[in-house]
């Protein structure tokens, strides 16, 4: 009966320390324009959401047209008063059509993450 308690302690220990650990890193939440989402336009500005606070110096973002042009984009930076807040401005109004946003960031854990996901504009 002992040993089945330790290692049922052990297998609590594990499944607690993989969960912190998963835990750790800066997944987007959710982001305005939303994901996957068709918005009415036009579109000045991106906010991603972030599950855990992300390091400005080194992430980026960047958004394609579907006609694979690049849209000029400011540096993104941090929320004011929400360090797990991306604000990125764009270069210009987006007008109607689909978008790509690619998104990499370092987590305040220095761990790095990344993805893409799409929107429209109306």
């Amino acid at each position: 009966m002992q040993r089945f308690l330790k290692l049922l302690l052990a297998a609590a220990m594990v499944a607690l320390l993989t969960t912190n650990t998963a835990l750790a890193h800066a997944f987007l939440d959710h982001a305005v324009p939303g994901v996957g989402m068709t918005v009415s336009g036009p579109v000045r500005e991106l906010r991603l959401y972030y599950t855990q606070g992300v390091v400005m110096a080194f992430s980026h973002v960047h958004v394609v047209s579907a006609a694979g042009a690049q849209i000029p984009t400011g540096k993104p930076v941090n929320d004011p008063s929400d360090q797990q807040t991306l604000i990125i401005r764009l270069g210009r109004a987006l007008g109607a059509g689909t978008y790509s946003v690619t998104w990499q960031v370092v987590s305040v854990d220095t761990h790095t993450t990344q993805g893409t996901f799409t929107f429209t504009v109306s």
